[in-house]
């Protein structure tokens, strides 16, 4: 009988006006290979995140590297700024 546990990052997803990415990740466990359950958990990551600072996947990464250029990063930090309370 051998149980394992698996983190599979299942949804990526790309959302919105200042490209914040939602990422659903899913941990399984398997009883001989045969899966038992599995539990998702949900987080959005924002263009004014250091993900250095973060143990994301290199997929979650590139994925960001990628639609989060200079102009997504100024308009979202423009809009934190304009929201904030005075």
């Amino acid at each position: 009988m051998a149980l394992t546990e698996l983190t599979e990052y299942d949804k990526i997803e790309v959302v919105g006006q200042y490209k914040t990415l939602q990422v659903r990740k899913a941990t399984v466990i398997k009883k001989d290979g045969k899966e038992l359950t599995r539990s998702y958990e949900r987080y959005v990551l924002t263009p004014d995140m250091d993900l250095s600072e973060r143990s994301e996947p290199n997929e979650v990464v590139a994925i960001c590297n990628a639609v989060w250029t200079q102009e997504i990063k100024d308009a979202w930090k423009a809009f934190q700024e304009s929201s904030s309370p005075a």
